[in-house]
């Protein structure tokens, strides 16, 4: 998809990442002449008007937060079947990727990117809009070690579609809290637990549950006790 323009406005560079849901390419914005990131949703997923609509209320809704620790969304669109949200462009890496090349952080950093990423979750919050989705993958270290939270809200699109989400889920379910483990219902709470995992994984270099199949960790997650 390189060189295509969505819009009439925005032109794709270079992929530069993707989940079960999307993919992510550097775009340029030839209106405002910016870096921007898009995110455009799966092919597979486009057919579903249900979570389509889902998809874009839950990004327009995030896009209402404006703050420092959280990946600013400009822009939410669509170019025939290709359904799109504009986010800021963040350069730096993701705190997994952080995690696995350096190992074991030192506390002290561990508690500086937890109080930036708790920071981020309390503004929403206090907005009544919950991640759900709160991972390392999901958070952005920049060069200056600003960090910064991605995907807010899009993950309730997720857990509310009917559609079996193929590797959506891939890694989620080593941060999900017991009730989303169970599929009940999710709060804020659910938020605080899954950033309690990342703080673990920070400090040990390692996820408390682990297993062979998102069954088994899940099972752990409900009825074993971290180490």
């Amino acid at each position: 998809m390189e060189g295509q323009i969505l819009g009439n406005r925005y032109e794709l560079i270079e992929k530069i990442g993707g989940g079960g849901m999307a993919l992510v390419y550097k775009a340029k914005c030839n209106l405002l002449n910016r870096f921007v990131a898009v995110k455009i949703l799966r092919q597979e997923f486009t057919n579903d008007e249900e979570f389509v609509k889902r998809f874009r209320v839950e990004a327009q809704s995030a896009a209402s937060l404006s703050y420092p620790n959280i990946v600013s969304i400009y822009d939410v669109g669509q170019d025939n079947n290709i359904h799109y949200i504009v986010m800021e462009y963040v350069e730096g890496v993701t705190l997994k990727d952080y995690i696995d090349k350096k190992g074991p952080l030192d506390w002290r950093e561990a508690v500086n990117i937890e109080v930036q990423i708790c920071s981020a979750i309390e503004h929403a919050h206090k907005k009544r809009i919950v991640h759900r989705d709160i991972k390392p993958h999901n958070i952005l270290i920049t060069k200056d070690g600003i960090v910064k939270v991605t995907d807010f809200g899009i993950a309730r699109a997720v857990t509310s579609s009917t559609i079996t989400m193929v590797g959506s889920t891939i890694g989620s379910v080593h941060y999900f809290s017991p009730e989303q483990a169970r599929g009940g219902f999710t709060d804020e709470k659910s938020d605080l637990y899954s950033l309690g995992i990342a703080l673990y994984e920070m400090v040990t270099g390692r996820v408390p549950f682990d297993g062979e199949t998102q069954v088994a960790v899940a099972l752990k997650n409900l009825q074993e006790e971290a180490v």
